[in-house]
């Protein structure tokens, strides 16, 4: 069994972008890649992750800027706001930190965002694209393209493969299933109708596992097949009073049951989390490079 270590990967992928916008830099001093981050509210855990995002660009050399609207803002104020940075030439990606208030309608707000500056890959033309069998998406969502490259990193191989897909959420489960049936994997989605009879049916014959439904132990080693290659993108909490939270993060995946089956197996937190970071930045550099050949 194999740890695939999202960190060291994320890690690697993060020096190559650095070093190739060092050097189109070089070539042209105005190459300047722009993230801007649209964050409504004051929400503990978006701030945490619009603060890692920005980080993250500032590593890289990406200019990355954060617009702070007030919690009330009302639809129409946001959305001229995107408008103008849809506009703007010298911004190559938008970013709309979510969830959003109640108030506001998210896949209004998502679609607003240009096409050719949704990094998210989450606007329904982005979306579209990828569930057409001959048409490219623009932009991938970052965690199903950060999957589908550590697969490719770690030489797994997908085509005539047997792949389960557990979730099938628009942000992940929906656009993962589509691109690992294009990559020639037999796709199997789990979803809240599937019976326990059938989940087991399922997981004891793929050879992939990816699990994204947001629920600890939902994947134990009792119903995986030995050799099998797990990717967990759960992100939970459970009960530790080891930990000084008292709680400790966990992913979809019994880790220590099926460790003992899987050839090759994803930690939580390490694994995907960072990937999902990194395709941020990659997604971003495409939009800058696609903009200075315009």
């Amino acid at each position: 069994m194999s740890i695939i270590d999202g960190r060291a990967i994320s890690s690697e992928l993060r020096a190559s972008i650095a070093a190739e916008i060092k050097e189109l830099k070089a070539q042209d001093p105005s190459f300047a890649p722009r993230l801007v981050i649209i964050q409504v509210g004051d929400r503990p855990d978006s701030s945490t992750y619009v603060k890692m995002k920005l980080k993250s660009c500032q590593e890289v050399g990406i200019d990355g800027f954060l617009q702070k609207l007030p919690v009330d803002v009302s639809e129409a104020d946001l959305l001229a706001r995107i408008n103008e940075l849809n506009e703007d030439p010298s911004v190559h990606g938008i970013l709309v930190q979510l969830p959003l208030p109640a108030h506001l309608d998210e896949e209004r707000i998502t679609n607003a965002v240009k096409q050719e500056k949704d990094i998210d890959g989450f606007s329904e033309l982005n979306l579209a694209a990828i569930f057409k069998k001959n048409a490219a998406a623009k932009f991938i969502p970052c965690t199903p393209k950060g999957i589908m490259y550590l697969l490719k990193h770690e030489q797994v191989e997908i085509a005539g493969k047997n792949v389960v897909v557990c979730g099938r959420s628009d942000i992940v489960g929906g656009p993962l299933s589509k691109l690992l049936e294009k990559a020639g994997g037999t796709v199997t989605v789990i979803h809240s109708k599937t019976s326990p009879e059938q989940l087991k049916f399922y997981c004891s014959n793929a050879d992939i596992i990816v699990s994204a439904v947001g629920r600890a132990n939902f994947i134990t080693g009792d119903l995986v097949k030995q050799g099998c290659v797990i990717i967990d993108v759960g992100t939970n909490y459970v009960p530790d009073a080891t930990k000084k939270s008292g709680q400790r993060m966990c992913g979809d995946v019994d880790f220590a049951s099926c460790k003992e089956k899987a050839s090759k197996i994803t930690p939580v937190p390490g694994g995907v989390g960072p990937m999902t970071v990194a395709m941020v930045l990659d997604n971003l550099l495409e939009s800058a490079k696609r903009s200075k050949k315009a």
